[in-house]
C-alpha cells in the first residue's frame, strides 16, 4: 500500500517539527539536522567528516532526546577491542550461567567517535550491526532495536596513527556530510548560552521511538516510478563506467538512495519521489562509495567531480508535477 497525500502531510509536519526541535541546539544546521534525520528514517547511518569541536556530540544527544532514545558515545582508540563495543558474555557464579553484558552499541544513537583511529578488527565489529540492527556473541544473537543510527566521526585533517577505512565499511554508511562552523552570529549566540554546557538536556521529546519506527515504515511506502528508478541505475551505472573512477557505485548505494529519497519525498509532503530528489541526495549518498583512479586523483579530480560530471551527462525523466 502506498503513502497518501494526507500521511504524506502528516509525516511533512511531523519531520519539521523535529528538525526544529534538534536545531535549538545545533544552531543554523537545519540542512544537516534533515539529512541526519533523514537516514534515521531510512534505517541507514552517518559518517561526519568534520573537524573536532563543530558539534558531532551535541548532534547525536539532541536526536536522542528529540526522539525519546538513548544515546552512547563510544571513543575509538588503536586499544579498543571489538568486546568494548558490541558487548561481552560473563559468567555469573551465583546464578551459574553465563550473562551477556550489553556494549554501548545497544542504543538509539550511537556515536562512534573517530572512527579511523580503532584496529581494522575493531572497525569490522560494528559491521553486523550496522547491517542487520543485530549483534551475535558465542552465537547468540542480540537484537539492536529501532530506531538504530551510527553517527561516525573522523577528523579529515589529522590522519596519522589512523586506519583509513575500507570501501566495503564505508559502503554500509547511508550519508556522508559534514556540520562546518557556524555563522558568525550563529556562533555568537552558542557562546552566549556558554554557561549551559549540556543543552540538549532541555529539549522536549516529541515523539517516541515506537513513532519513529512508524515513521520509517510509512516512509518505505512512498511511490516511486519506474523512469525514477531507472535514472536512479543510470546514474550508477555511468560512476561505474567514467574514466576517474575504479570503482562506481554499488548496488547498495542505488538501494540506498532509493530509501533515503522516499523519505526526502515525504519530508517535503510529497507520497512520490522526483528526480530532483535523487539529484539532491546524489552527492552526500554516492560521493564517499567512489574510489577514483590515483592519475585522476593526482590532477585534481574528486567524487564530487565525477558525480556532477554524472548528474550533467544523464538526462532526467520528466518530473512528476500531479500528487
Amino acid at each position: 500500500m502506498s503513502m497518501t497525500p494526507e500521511q504524506a502531510a502528516w509525516f511533512q509536519g511531523t519531520f519539521t517539527r523535529l528538525v526544529d526541535n534538534v536545531d535549538r541546539t545545533l544552531m543554523g544546521k537545519r540542512d544537516v539536522v534533515g539529512l541526519v534525520l533523514s537516514a534515521m528514517l531510512a534505517e541507514g547511518h552517518v559518517l561526519l567528516e568534520d573537524a573536532p569541536g563543530t558539534g558531532k556530540t551535541s548532534l547525536a544527544k539532541a536526536l536522542a532526546a528529540t526522539v525519546q532514545g538513548t544515546s552512547s558515545r563510544i571513543q575509538f582508540t588503536p586499544d579498543l577491542l571489538p568486546s568494548d563495543v558490541t558487548g561481552v558474555t560473563i559468567y555469573d557464579q551465583a546464578a551459574h550461567r553465563f550473562e551477556f553484558h550489553r556494549g554501548p552499541v545497544f542504543a538509539s544513537i550511537v556515536l562512534a567517535d573517530e572512527i579511523n583511529r580503532a584496529s581494522p578488527k575493531t572497525q569490522s565489529a560494528l559491521l553486523e550491526v550496522m547491517e542487520e540492527s543485530r549483534v551475535t556473541v558465542d552465537g547468540v544473537t542480540h537484537e539492536a532495536g529501532r530506531p538504530f543510527l551510527v553517527i561516525a566521526t573522523q577528523n579529515p585533517i589529522e590522519q596519522a596513527g589512523t586506519y583509513k577505512l575500507p570501501e566495503a565499511q564505508l559502503d554500509r554508511f547511508l550519508v556522508r556530510t559534514s556540520i562546518g562552523y557556524p555563522e558568525l552570529d550563529v556562533e555568537e549566540r552558542i557562546l552566549a548560552g556558554a554557561a549551559d554546557r549540556n543543552p540538549s538536556a532541555h529539549l522536549p521529546a516529541l515523539i517516541t521511538t515506537s513513532a519513529v519506527a512508524d515513521m520509517a515504515d510509512l516512509a518505505a511506502t512512498v511511490h516511486v516510478e519506474s523512469a525514477v528508478l531507472r535514472y536512479t541505475a543510470e546514474l550508477a551505472k555511468a560512476t561505474r563506467t567514467d574514466a576517474a573512477t575504479r570503482l562506481g557505485v554499488s548496488v547498495r548505494g542505488s538501494l540506498a538512495m532509493i530509501r533515503i529519497a522516499k523519505v526526502r519525498a515525504a519530508g517535503a509532503g510529497r507520497h512520490y519521489v522526483t528526480p530532483d530528489d535523487i539529484k539532491t541526495l546524489a552527492a552526500p549518498v554516492w560521493t564517499h562509495r567512489l574510489v577514483l583512479d590515483p592519475e585522476a586523483e593526482f590532477a585534481g579530480t574528486t567524487a564530487d567531480n565525477v558525480i556532477a560530471r554524472v548528474l550533467d551527462a544523464v538526462a532526467a525523466p520528466q518530473a512528476r508535477s500531479a500528487a
